[in-house]
């Protein structure tokens, strides 16, 4: 086993089984993102009677709702990866995100069935949450295990890329129907129909991830787990808070900005969509670049620097979109911030699992990640909205961004470096131990 494991790490994953994990982790992320990018929409189907406030600060409550499970799923479904497998635990999370990404997009109206419509909206971002929170951990050490150790960095920009390719396919999907549709039919069922085209790709997700190679070393994560209690490695915990808090929140107030641009500034729904997909395709391209330039120079450089800047460009870039309101500045604005937010927020995932031994990877990650994003990520855009009513300043994201940042960055100065580059150990084997 350990040797069919090295052998695979020797030659990287074939691209069937890249195709495979990042079917899976797009579909999570595009199923968690388009509730984001059609909250308005959502608000009007779900809570209808109120004000335009209320009913957005309501549908981003449901959506704020899916957050709180996250953590559960990271453990459970997390610990699943660490003691049966990455494969078995990332076709149940799979799974779960098919059924919560049907129900929500077939929940009837309020004005069909009553308080049961958001009763059962916010049941199925529950349960969409319980399914992602376990999604992360076993694909991101699913990839790194199977990477070659001095191309590590690069398999994790795989798997952020696919996440933030889901976005580039949410905002193109959100273009069109606003496009295309009235806002009437938008409330109606369009944004139903952006669920649904998601959900259509879940049958061929799970048939491909039941092709999966298995990573996980089961004689070597005993051994592990034998000689690695949880406690020395609470410093990693705790940074790995820190640090995934920092991006989380930075790069919510990113997704939000299709819904800063429509309703705060009151921008067409075609150009705030558009924004999106500027957003996505730029992290795409940052996040391979983020990979290979972590490979290269380590961890630590390439987390600080981007961060350190974005922290800087904050305010300008969204002073430059309230003040000038237009296409051009909104999706300039946008592509420069998620430039740096890709570039800097790749590594992290990496750090934390190169600071882990396998016995603890999966649920590891999975927990550091789902807590960070349940206690951070779940109230960005709730909080960024009600500052936004509360103060009526249009530069509210910035200013909330920029605080993230700075704790983030504080936190990347303190962690050691793991990158095999600069801690000499190229020759490790990811799954075999803790060798780095």
């Amino acid at each position: 086993m350990t040797e069919m494991i090295r052998g695979q790490q020797a030659r990287g994953l074939p691209a069937r089984q890249i195709a495979a994990v990042a079917a899976g982790n797009a579909l999570s992320f595009y199923d968690f993102l388009t509730y984001s990018f059609f909250a308005i929409q959502i608000g009007n189907t779900f809570f209808p009677g109120k004000d335009e406030t209320t009913k957005l600060l309501l549908s981003l409550a449901t959506f704020g709702a899916g957050f709180l499970t996250r953590p559960l799923g990271g453990l459970v479904i997390g610990r699943m990866g660490d003691k049966v497998g990455r494969k078995p635990a990332m076709i149940l999370s799979f799974s779960l995100m098919g059924v919560a990404l049907l129900g929500i997009s077939l929940t009837p109206s309020y004005a069909a069935i009553g308080i049961a419509a958001p009763i059962c909206a916010v049941l199925f971002r529950m349960l969409q949450g319980f399914a992602l929170g376990g999604e992360i951990g076993p694909t991101t050490v699913y990839l790194i295990e199977a990477a070659p150790p001095e191309r590590r960095g690069f398999y994790n920009g795989l798997g952020a890329a696919t996440q933030d390719g889901s976005v580039v396919a949410a905002g193109v999907v959100g273009v069109l129907l606003s496009s295309l549709l009235s806002p009437a039919a938008l409330d109606a069922y369009g944004w139903r129909i952006a669920f649904l085209l998601g959900a259509s790709i879940v049958p061929f997700g799970l048939l491909a991830r039941r092709t999966l190679a298995e990573t996980l070393d089961m004689e070597a994560a005993l051994e592990s787990k034998a000689s690695a209690p949880l406690k020395p490695h609470l410093p990693v915990a705790i940074f790995g808070i820190v640090l995934l808090a920092s991006a989380t929140i930075s790069n919510y107030a990113l997704d939000y900005m299709t819904t800063y641009a429509n309703h705060t500034l009151h921008m067409h729904a075609t150009i705030a969509f558009g924004a999106t997909v500027v957003i996505g395709s730029f992290m795409v391209m940052a996040d391979l670049a983020s990979g290979l330039l972590s490979d290269r120079f380590g961890r630590k450089p390439v987390m600080i620097i981007p961060y350190a800047a974005m922290m800087l460009l904050a305010l300008p870039a969204y002073l430059a979109i309230a003040h000038f309101r237009t296409a051009a500045a909104l999706f300039a604005a946008s592509a420069a911030l998620s430039v740096l937010q890709g570039l800097g927020g790749g590594p992290m995932t990496l750090w934390i699992t190169e600071s882990l031994p396998p016995s603890l990877r999966s649920g590891g990650i999975g927990v550091i990640y789902s807590v960070s994003i349940a206690v951070f990520g779940g109230t960005t855009q709730l909080m960024i909205a009600w500052l936004i009513a509360l103060t009526g300043n249009p530069l509210t994201p910035a200013w909330y961004m920029a605080a993230a940042l700075a704790c983030g960055v504080i936190a990347m100065a303190m962690v050691r470096e793991t990158a095999p580059v600069k801690t000499g150990k190229c020759r490790c084997t990811a799954a075999g131990g803790h060798r780095s």
